[in-house]
Formats: structure tokens, C-alpha cells, sequence
């Protein structure tokens, strides 16, 4: 593992080794050696920022980009007057891309007053052409542009741009590689996500991911699994098992591993005493997962299952691969199975097409399925998927008058679920300060709830029954037994 490297003893004056990790390790070393020299010159080490501006998958990456500039020597801080500042981008809605834009002119400022910043920007925003091009001619104060596929190399790329101080572009279209056993610095002491594969095969008609996220590649489950002893050996005591649809994971292995067999076997790491997994696509969702999910003490009792829209012909448009019906039986499967399993999804309206009857459809499997939570999006168009460029584009303000209906009736649900674990006791993990009440701490259910409480920082990490005594709609406020 990283940790067992001692970056102070390898040769930085031999030629850098060709095999990774052991590459990446050479210019940590290397990038420690400027370091140093920074701080000769300035009396301090220079300081470093990096900011999440996307999905799990990205909060994880970013705390890999941390791990590597600590690595290197960097003091990290939460301000971007820093002397290296990295934006790992989300390009998953167009807005934010313009939120990036608008960034980028603040950072100039602070970088016009510290000749000695350097900005740099990764994550799926820098997998469409055009965007790096547009960086290119309009922000060329811009130090440094990765993508996603290459992120392993962020210490050698870090090196070339701090060492040459010209633009360093390296953007892959895509590849099949996954590098192990780089540094991370998690977040949370007690819990973390894992990667188990990377990319996305779906294709769904009104997304970008799998353009700028590459194919699906799944890891090695001994990778896996060899990750999860090391976090449950440094205290963590939850894990979320990441991947655009963990459902596929395994099929593109040498030896194919299902998912359902991958959560058995990190079930029996000591020390684990959750599983969180996400996301689940409808499609993939097979018998032996329900099954595994019901005999399961550490796999948490809720199951994000996205649908998109109730309406199979609206479904068929959007490349899901499923319809109305074959969705409500995997809900039926789910409750029959494991009765008091929380289900959350992610609902569209107004995509392209969809009329009043398409949309009295998915109405109608909201009140089927009795969904815990749902997150309801308004259709936004992207371009550079098949959906932006479809005909029949819904009235805005027709979307709107469904949303809120559909909003109203989610949250109305939602509310009427949460009620029936008023008065009862419940595992909390506690995860953090309350952040309206320093008097309060913050965590979750078993089925993802929030949970706020009486309590000192002592309690967070540790999972304690807690009493439920009222229930807010979104959230509990709960006693410590």
C-alpha cells in the first residue's frame, strides 16, 4: 500500500520508473523536493485547495487529489487564496459548466495578486473538447487540464506544471487502465466510498456521463476487498461501494463476480458495520442481490432505484430498458423481501415528448411504489446527448405546474413513511457537528434518515441507539439512550 512507501528514499535523480504506481511515487518525491524549495523562499509551505463540484464519484476522487498533494507537502486549506487551487468538475448539467466560467475570473483576481498561483482543473467537465479548447483561448491562465481517465497521473502532471510554469494539457478519450494503491485522505475518519468500477455502458439518452466518464471497468474484487480490510483496520466502520450502476459490476472481468457475490465477501471484513452501495440501474437489479440484501446484517436497508419517468414509452426514449411494469415488480420484489427497506429514486419531468398522460403515469407508480424520498429533477437539455437535439420540447411552464405537482405528492409520502418510526429506537451513526447548533450532532438511519441530537463531538463515528422523538419530514430529532 501508499502508506508504506517512504517517498524521502527514492532516487529522484534516476530516471523515473515506466510501471505504475511506482511512477507516480518518483514525482511525489520529486514534487516534495519543490516543495521544499518553496519554502525556502517563502518561509512557509505552500498552500493548497482542492474543491468538489460533483458526484460521489468525484467527492472520491477529490479526496484521492488530497491524499497526493499532502503527499507532496502541500498544507491544505478551505480557501481558494491558495497557491494551487484545483476544480475536479461535474459537466452533468450545462449550468455547470457556466458555474466553472464564472470561477475561473474570481481565481485570476487572486492569481494577478500571487504570481506564485497555479489553477488547475479536472473531472468530466475537461472530457468534452470544446471546453478545453474554450479554456484554452479564453482562460489561458489556466495551469494545468486533466480529465477523468488519467486522474492517477495527477502528481506527474502536478510536476511537469509547477516545474515548467506553461499550460500542461493531458486529456485522454478514454482508457481501460486502473491504477491501485495511490494516497487518499478521507473526509471522515469512520466511514468512505470505495470505487469498485469506473465508467458507465447505458447511454441513456438525456446524459453525458458515459461521453465523458468512458466505459464500464470494474476492479479486481482482491482490490477491493484488500481496501476495505486496510479502512476497517484504520477505524471505518462504514463503506459505500461506488459505481455509475454497481448492478454490472464484474461482467467485463476475466473471471465475471457479481455484485451480489462482491457483498458477501465484504460482509466477512471485521470491522465493517455498514455497506451503503449506489447506484442501482432498474435493469441489472437480479434476484441474488434482493436475496443477499435480505439475509444481510451490514448492508443498509435502503435501495436507491432510479426511475426516471413512469411512462414506458417515455422510458424507451430515454434508452432505460425497462418499462412501468417491470420497474413496480422489482419494487414488489424488493418489499416482499425486505419489508421495511427504505426505496429513494430520482424522477424526470418534461423530457422531450412526454404529454399529460405520459406524465399521469409516473404519478401513478409514485403512489405505487411509496417511495421514502425522491429527488425530482426538471428535464434540462445537454448538449451533446440525443435527447437536447429531440423535437417535441415541453412548455416550461407546463413543466413547472407538474413538477410541483409531483413535488407535492412525493413530499406528502415521504412525510406519511417517516411517521412510523416516531417514538422508536433506532442505530444512529453520528457523522458530524450539527451545523445550525453546536449543541447538536448529526447523523443516519440505517435507511439513510437524518438524525439531529443532543451530543458532543465525542460521539461522532460511534453508532448509538437513539430515540426517535419527532419526526420533521426530512429529518428526526432524536435522544441518546
Amino acid at each position: 500500500m501508499y502508506n508504506e512507501i517512504n517517498l524521502d528514499k527514492i532516487e529522484i535523480d534516476a530516471e523515473p520508473p515506466i510501471e505504475e504506481p511506482a511512477r507516480q511515487y518518483y514525482f511525489m518525491a520529486e514534487c516534495r523536493e519543490w516543495v521544499k524549495n518553496f519554502e525556502q523562499r517563502h518561509g512557509r509551505l505552500p498552500k493548497a485547495c482542492v474543491v468538489n463540484m460533483g458526484c460521489q464519484m468525484n467527492a472520491r476522487d477529490s479526496e484521492k487529489l488530497v491524499g497526493i498533494l499532502e503527499q507532496c507537502g502541500y498544507h491544505m486549506i478551505d480557501s481558494e487564496e491558495a497557491d494551487f487551487v484545483i476544480y475536479n468538475t461535474c459537466t452533468v448539467r450545462e449550468n455547470a459548466n457556466n458555474k466553472v466560467y464564472g470561477r475561473l475570473g474570481v481565481l485570476h483576481g487572486y492569481q494577478k495578486k500571487n504570481p506564485d498561483m497555479m489553477i488547475a482543473l479536472c473531472g468530466c467537465m475537461m472530457q468534452e473538447p470544446s471546453v478545453v479548447e474554450k479554456i484554452k483561448h479564453s482562460y489561458p491562465f489556466v495551469n494545468l487540464m486533466f480529465g477523468t481517465h488519467n486522474i492517477y497521473k495527477f502528481a506527474e502532471l502536478l510536476y511537469r506544471a509547477v516545474t515548467k510554469r506553461s499550460s500542461v494539457v493531458d486529456v485522454w478519450e478514454d482508457t481501460e487502465k486502473i491504477v491501485e494503491n495511490l494516497p487518499s485522505e478521507r473526509k471522515f475518519w469512520f466511514k468512505s466510498g470505495v470505487n469498485i468500477m469506473f465508467g458507465c455502458n447505458n447511454f441513456c439518452s438525456y446524459c453525458i456521463v458515459p461521453y465523458v466518464r468512458g466505459r464500464e471497468r470494474s476492479r479486481e474484487p482482491e482490490d477491493i476487498l484488500r481496501e476495505i480490510e486496510a479502512l476497517a483496520a484504520d477505524g471505518v466502520v462504514e463503506v459505500m461501494l461506488l459505481g455509475q450502476n454497481v448492478n454490472s459490476y464484474g461482467k467485463n472481468l476475466a473471471r465475471p463476480v457479481t455484485f451480489a457475490q462482491l457483498l458477501k465477501r465484504v460482509e466477512q471484513i471485521e470491522g465493517i458495520r455498514r455497506i451503503r452501495f449506489m447506484t442501482s440501474h432498474p435493469k441489472d437489479l437480479s434476484e441474488e442481490l434482493i436475496e443477499v440484501m435480505k439475509q444481510s446484517d451490514k448492508i443498509c436497508k435502503h435501495l436507491h432505484l432510479p426511475l426516471q419517468s413512469g411512462s414506458s414509452e417515455i422510458l424507451k426514449k430515454m434508452n432505460r430498458r425497462y418499462t412501468k411494469e417491470q420497474y413496480l415488480e422489482l419494487v414488489e420484489k424488493l418489499r416482499a423481501a425486505i419489508p421495511d427497506i427504505a426505496v429513494t429514486t430520482d424522477i424526470i419531468v418534461g423530457f422531450p415528448g412526454e404529454t399529460e398522460e405520459d406524465f399521469e403515469e409516473t404519478m401513478d407508480v409514485v403512489l405505487k411504489a411509496q417511495y421514502d424520498r425522491a429527488f425530482t429533477f426538471i428535464y434540462s437539455k445537454r448538449t451533446g446527448t440525443p435527447a437536447a437535439e429531440m423535437e417535441n420540447q415541453v412548455p416550461q411552464d407546463e413543466v413547472k405546474r407538474r413538477f410541483d405537482r409531483l413535488l407535492k405528492e412525493v413530499q406528502r409520502i415521504a412525510a406519511k413513511k417517516a411517521m412510523v418510526y416516531k417514538d422508536t429506537v433506532q442505530k444512529v451513526l453520528v457523522e458530524q457537528m450539527n451545523e445550525q447548533d453546536n449543541q447538536f450532532v448529526t447523523g443516519r438511519l440505517d435507511n439513510n434518515s437524518v438524525v439531529h441530537l443532543k451530543g458532543t463531538s465525542d460521539l461522532i463515528g460511534q453508532i448509538v441507539d437513539v430515540r426517535l422523538t419527532e419526526c420533521r419530514g426530512f429529518y428526526y430529532l432524536g435522544e441518546v439512550l
